[in-house]
């Protein structure tokens, strides 16, 4: 039978674990949201090739200033989860749920980078709930 302090050292690193790739996947989707951002202020009448065809429409530049400071925010909030403070992944789990939305208004504009980055935010949320609340199991 294992140890008390044996169990819980596991378990710590078993939380680290899924915080850790959380936080590196914050900071990765928060720099691509970054340059998502530059981007459509800088050219975006020459890098984005807009449909008519879609059902919601936005201002492009607008849609870039809103990438850049969301991008910024989820990259602090990212680095701020290695912390492990309890506040930090609420606020990554805020965040990247605000960005899977972005992502998805972003999809008449750039189709398969907001899938890939919607799908980061996914597993940064799946990592940032199963990460706290995981016990190990002893059989």
């Amino acid at each position: 039978m294992p140890r008390h302090g044996a169990r819980s050292s596991g378990e710590g690193a078993w939380v680290a674990g899924w915080t850790g790739f959380a936080g590196v996947m914050m900071i990765f989707g928060g720099v691509m949201a970054i340059f998502q951002g530059i981007a459509a202020i800088a050219k975006d009448n020459d890098v984005f090739v807009v449909t008519h065809d879609y059902a919601y429409t936005f201002n492009l530049t607008s849609w870039g200033w809103i990438h850049l400071v969301l991008g910024v925010l989820v990259v602090l909030a990212g680095a701020a989860v290695f912390g492990g403070a309890l506040w930090a992944r609420l606020t990554g789990i805020l965040l990247a749920g605000l960005a899977m939305i972005a992502n998805f208004m972003w999809l008449p504009y750039q189709p398969v980078w907001a899938i890939v980055l919607i799908a980061v935010d996914a597993f940064v949320i799946w990592a940032l709930c199963i990460g706290a609340g995981r016990r190990a199991r002893t059989d």
